[in-house]
């Protein structure tokens, strides 16, 4: 998974977990016995926030923290930055036996996306980004030969699953599962609050985030999409969630270049940086789809990346062109 603050374009508004390993109650509304409390901690190389609304404060620390673990445990499954995940082992070995269920799920969900995108989102993009940053240590980017050497090594459709037994087709084929894998845990982890009883929460990971039932008596989750470029600190929009997850995709996360022109989400199908637009917001029933989607309209371009989203149910999309226009799917906000 990624960095801290590579993905923290969605700022929530009003009060949320402040960086760090602590507990904070909020103060009880005068017109409701329920208590706020929060935890954030550092997982999958960013800055997790959990907000729980319940009635007790002991039993919600309780939850929390069980989700918070259950979290970890799947970032030690499908992080290839931890070098004993299993994902780290099939991209060492190139083949995994008695593959985990989270793992086997998270990478035939991928797929889904890719078929879905016609391949705008890949999992095996790892390659030609690990390229990138190897080159990118010099300040240089890749010549035109080694990104076309590389790109042979990337589609989604040379990962062949048998059973719980996964292999990739060819040699030095790698997977990063850092464009959806937070979606995913953050996922995980609403379903743990879910379980405990607790329907009222927000869990966000560096700006993805799920927003289940309410902050407080009818009072929905708000967060606001900020602009990409940092010398705005507008807020583009402000949006009202009930059971409703937001990611967002943006040029200015991961760059390998000042102009913002070469970036980390790369084109699977050319090698190179998506070159229109400069971030891609996205809302959906679960985390992980709107973080694949939210790579793959980046990917895309707005014209091909919103027919994608008007062909989804419950899907809506927010983008910002690198010239600032904004361009919105009819049901966002």
């Amino acid at each position: 998974m990624k960095q801290v603050s590579r993905r923290q374009v969605i700022k929530m508004i009003g009060a949320s977990a402040a960086a760090g390993v602590a507990w904070k109650l909020g103060i009880r509304n005068q017109q409701s016995p329920l208590v706020e409390v929060s935890e954030s901690r550092v997982l999958m190389g960013t800055v997790v926030n959990l907000t729980v609304i319940g009635e007790d404060e002991g039993v919600a620390k309780t939850a929390v923290s069980a989700t918070l673990n259950h979290m970890a445990h799947l970032e030690s499954i499908l992080s290839h930055h931890q070098p004993t995940s299993q994902l780290s082992t099939l991209n060492q070995q190139g083949y995994l036996n008695n593959a985990s269920d989270p793992l086997l799920d998270l990478i035939d969900q991928s797929q889904q996306i890719s078929d879905m995108s016609n391949g705008a989102f890949d999992i095996t993009i790892k390659p030609l980004v690990d390229l990138y940053q190897e080159h990118q240590k010099n300040d240089e980017l890749p010549s035109e030969t080694a990104v076309s050497t590389t790109k042979q090594l990337v589609n989604y459709k040379n990962i062949h699953i048998n059973g719980k037994n996964i292999t990739f087709a060819k040699p030095e084929m790698s997977i990063t599962l850092d464009g959806i894998g937070k979606g995913y845990i953050v996922d995980a982890g609403t379903a743990v609050l879910h379980e405990q009883g607790f329907h009222n929460v927000m869990v966000e990971a560096g700006g993805d985030l799920m927003a289940s039932g309410e902050k407080d008596m009818n009072q929905p989750w708000q967060i606001g999409v900020q602009s990409p470029r940092p010398q705005s600190e507008a807020i583009l929009a402000k949006l009202s969630l009930h059971n409703q997850a937001a990611a967002t995709s943006g040029d200015y996360m991961q760059p390998f270049t000042a102009d913002l022109s070469q970036h980390h989400i790369l084109d699977p199908r050319t090698g190179y940086s998506a070159p229109n637009l400069a971030s891609v917001t996205v809302t959906a029933p679960s985390v992980m789809l709107a973080d694949g989607l939210a790579t793959a309209v980046t990917v895309l371009g707005s014209q091909a990346g919103l027919n994608l989203i008007n062909r989804l149910p419950h899907a809506e999309a927010y983008l910002v062109t690198k010239t600032s226009k904004v361009i919105s799917s009819a049901g966002f906000g």
